[in-house]
């Protein structure tokens, strides 16, 4: 089968189209511009078309393209010329895993970690994250394999096409709320069908809403008594977490926190119901691979001044990365702890407003705010001047890597040099870039 992908140097396209062309399909895809994604494709003999092109649609079987691609993109056109079916994303993912056994993650938070620990256990297994692994380098495991785990997406419903075999869900907490008109009772209804559409599940119990499933059979991770004896420590200078998981023994994983003990719990479970008491040893011996993924508490540089990445953009999470932090600096201590904050989306800033500005109260001792990253979202005045005066935050424009040192800018003038200190970045916009100097 002959598959074109629009759109192909996203993250979430080139997933599939990794995925597919491992399982024997044949691919070819286009984008605006190169990127990682395009460029590690074409080295790997497929043929790319840079910018858009008509002539890119030849003899292909089906066109699947990225949520953000129009119906008036030209190679959309060409292929309605041609007959040839078109497909969305979200559409081709229950044609692509109709026929898998799929180990599906979804939830608010830990989902991406949970994807990338479960690849470690299962390493025979196909996989698609909505992050690169470190343990492999790419949000992708190009396995010719009948079983996959997908990280699956509730932003915008398309976790109802994955066809989960295996529901693995570490919270359900009410996010991208506008794909639910904002709605409870329509958000609460799609994980209703997620998991009622799994033969089997496990569920973190600390959720209020997965905690009130009564009726549904499932695999129970209640945190509080299930794991014990949680322990941090450095080993060769990487995070990681020690804990015991009700009588299944001790664990260890990369990484620091409760929630990154809980997300690697519900990976082992799942692991445990699916291959036997017997596989234990294997089990704690693939988990050890696991290296964490990108921009997840990702360690840029280390030293007097120790930068670190992560894509936490809601207050949730910033709230268990600030922990981790916290953690980090204990084992670790720098003169301060300075949180550069890029807020992501207008609405989630406004719909989360008060937790916005609880979340930095522990675990930083300067705030830095950069501009909201807007993601196709119109401007909205938001007084952060004010609603955050409690901190005494820099406000700055952008930053700059220089020697493994933060520069903050607003506009082409310098503030301040950010230095001898732990300073964590915070969001899910192009702040990943700058902090690594690559913007």
């Amino acid at each position: 089968m002959k598959i074109h992908f629009i759109g192909i140097g996203g993250i979430g396209i080139s997933g599939l189209a990794k995925y597919l062309r491992a399982q024997g399909v044949e691919i070819s895809g286009s984008d605006i511009a190169e990127g990682n994604a395009t460029k590690y494709l074409r080295a790997q003999g497929v043929e790319i078309n840079i910018p858009h092109s008509a002539q890119a649609i030849t003899n292909q079987d089906l066109v699947i393209h990225s949520a953000i691609i129009k119906p008036d993109n030209i190679e959309v056109q060409e292929a309605h010329k041609k007959g040839i079916k078109v497909l969305s994303r979200k559409e081709a993912l229950a044609f692509i895993l109709k026929e898998k056994r799929v180990f599906s993650v979804c939830g608010a938070h830990g989902k991406s970690t949970t994807s990338a620990i479960l690849s470690s256990l299962f390493p025979q297994f196909g996989a698609i994250i909505g992050a690169d692994s470190k343990e492999f380098g790419s949000n992708v495991r190009e396995a010719k394999s009948e079983c996959i785990i997908f990280e699956a997406d509730e932003s915008d419903k398309s976790f109802l096409n994955s066809n989960p075999y295996f529901a693995i869900i570490p919270n359900a907490e009410p996010e991208h709320m506008e794909s639910y008109n904002h709605n409870l009772t329509e958000f609460y209804g799609a994980y209703d069908e997620f998991i009622n559409k799994a033969k089997k599940r496990v569920f973190n119990l600390s959720d209020p809403y997965l905690k009130n499933l009564k009726n549904i059979e499932s695999i129970a991770l209640e945190p509080s008594t299930d794991i014990k004896n949680i322990q941090f420590y450095l080993h060769n200078d990487e995070p990681q977490t020690s804990f015991e998981l009700k009588d299944y023994g001790s664990f260890h994983v990369w990484g620091f926190g409760e929630h990154t003990a809980q997300n690697a719990a519900l990976a082992i479970l799942c692991a445990i119901d699916e291959l036997g008491l017997k596989a234990l040893d294997s089990i704690k011996a693939n988990l050890a691979h696991f290296k964490g993924i990108k921009k997840r508490f990702d360690i840029l540089c280390k030293g007097q001044t120790t930068i670190i990445d992560d894509y936490a953009h809601h207050p949730t999470e910033i709230t268990a990365t600030l922990k981790s932090v916290a953690i980090y600096n204990a084992l670790k201590p720098h003169a301060k702890v300075i949180a550069i904050w890029q807020p992501h989306k207008y609405s989630r800033v406004l719909d989360n407003l008060e937790s916005f500005v609880r979340c930095f109260e522990n675990g930083c001792d300067e705030l830095v705010i950069l501009p909201v990253w807007k993601a196709g979202e119109a401007h909205i005045d938001i007084d952060f001047a004010t609603l955050f005066a409690k901190y005494n935050p820099t406000f700055a424009t952008h930053l700059k890597l220089n020697n493994g040192h933060i520069e903050l800018y607003n506009d082409k003038e310098h503030i301040k040099t950010l230095q001898d200190a732990l300073i964590i970045g915070l969001g899910a916009g192009d702040i990943t870039y700058q902090l690594r100097g690559e913007k």
